[in-house]
Parts: structure tokens; C-alpha cells; sequence
């Protein structure tokens, strides 16, 4: 009789696609010295694996998801991702069995290395368990020098954006306008665009403090969702470099 991590295995490699396995690679940038270096893929959609996940998420513990999220496969990975949040987010969870699916995440957290293992993941797991408690880890994260663990502090804020707290987030995309990297680039222009869609002053205010220093790309994606003149407005006060 299969283990339910062999059955989850198997769904998954019967839903492979070749041609999909060749293309992730690339979409992932897996290759020499780019963020996503050294990844495999099977060629499974994200659809496909959501289901797969909502199969098995009530059935599986956490030591059997262990040897799922250390996969060398990106979407064992992503779909382990996908149960931990349903677990984490069922009506039937307590908030001791929260507190056990957080310590994995974090314990594991050096194998959610890609964006779409931190965006699946972060608000809905961290964001949510820490909006009410000390949210010290997410500073730790904003200071370190892993980018995955960069952009796990700012998405986990996406949560307290939905709740009506900016505070963290303004925090994290002012200290990332020198962040090198264009991935942080993008998360926090996404974030900035959240605040603004709820709060547009908010937004504009930041824009006002810091449009000169803002990396293009975040200026970019924070003013996506204003008037055309507004957007030809804040992108002129921003030499193209």
C-alpha cells in the first residue's frame, strides 16, 4: 500500500507535461547564477496542484509533508506549500496546530525559494499568525541578506493591508528603495499599490517622500492602478535610469 506522500508523487507525475518542464526553467530563471539556480521541474500547472493539494491536505500530517517540501522538484514544493495553507487556514484548525504548521514553515523556509513559494504562502500563513503577535521575525527577515527571506517580510504584510495596517509595509518598502534586486523591486510596488487602491493619500504621500529614489520597476507597479495622468505625472519625476 502507497504512503499518501507516494500518492501525492504520483498525481503529480501523471500530470506532468513535457513541454512545460522545458519552458519552467526558463520562466523560473533556473539557470547559473540567476535566483531560481538548480531547480527541477515536472511540468505540473498550478491548477492541477491546487487540486491535488485540496485531495490530500486533510489526511496528511506534518512529518509526512517533510519529505514533500524538501523535494528537489518545484512543484512538490509549491504544492506542500498549498496544503500547509489549507490546513493553516481550515475553520478546524486550533491555534496549537497554527502554531505547529508556522514552526514548519519556518523550519523549512530555506526551501520556499522562489516567488510563487513565498506569494502562496507568506500572507496566508505568516501574516496572518502575526498580525496580533510580535512581529520581530518579519524585521529579522527585512534585515537579512537572503532574498527570499526579503521578500517573505513584505508579502507576510499583505495581510495587514487587507486588515487596514500600512505600518510595517511603508516601513519595509522605504528601507527596500536601495534593495538590489528587481524582485523585491516588484513585491514592494505591488504592496504600495494595495495601500493605494484602499488609501490613494497614503500612497501619494510616500510617492512624494521618496518617488526620486524609488527604483523604476517599484515606481512602475505602485502607480498601476491610478489615472494615466497620474501615472505620466509620478513617472516624470523619475529620471529613466
Amino acid at each position: 500500500m502507497k504512503s499518501i506522500q507516494e500518492n501525492i508523487l504520483s498525481d503529480l507525475k501523471k500530470a506532468g507535461n513535457k513541454e512545460k518542464a522545458e519552458f519552467f526553467p526558463k520562466f523560473f530563471k533556473v539557470g547559473p547564477g540567476e535566483y531560481g539556480e538548480g531547480d527541477k521541474f515536472l511540468g505540473v500547472t498550478v491548477p492541477i496542484q491546487r487540486q491535488i493539494a485540496k485531495k490530500y491536505y486533510k489526511d496528511i500530517d506534518l512529518k509526512s509533508l517533510e519529505s514533500l517540501i524538501t523535494s528537489p522538484f518545484h512543484e512538490v514544493r509549491l504544492t506542500s506549500i498549498f496544503i500547509l495553507v489549507l490546513k493553516f487556514g481550515s475553520k478546524t484548525t486550533s491555534e496549537l496546530e497554527q502554531k505547529a504548521i508556522v514552526d514548519f514553515y519556518l523550519r523549512n523556509i530555506k526551501f520556499i525559494n522562489n516567488w510563487d513559494l513565498v506569494d502562496s504562502s507568506a500572507d496566508k500563513i505568516l501574516g496572518v499568525y502575526l498580525f496580533k503577535r510580535n512581529r520581530k521575525l518579519l524585521y529579522q527577515f527585512q534585515k537579512s541578506k537572503d532574498l527570499w527571506k526579503n521578500r517573505i517580510a513584505i508579502l507576510s504584510t499583505f495581510y495587514f493591508i487587507r486588515q487596514g495596517d500600512f505600518k510595517d509595509t511603508l516601513h519595509y518598502c522605504e528601507d527596500y528603495l536601495t534593495h538590489k534586486h528587481d524582485l523585491i523591486h516588484k513585491a514592494t510596488g505591488w504592496m504600495l499599490r494595495e495601500i493605494g487602491n484602499r488609501d490613494p493619500k497614503i500612497l501619494k504621500n510616500f510617492l512624494t517622500s521618496h518617488v526620486s529614489k524609488m527604483p523604476r520597476t517599484m515606481l512602475r507597479y505602485s502607480i498601476e492602478k491610478l489615472p494615466e495622468s497620474e501615472r505620466k505625472f509620478w513617472l516624470s519625476q523619475k529620471p529613466f535610469v
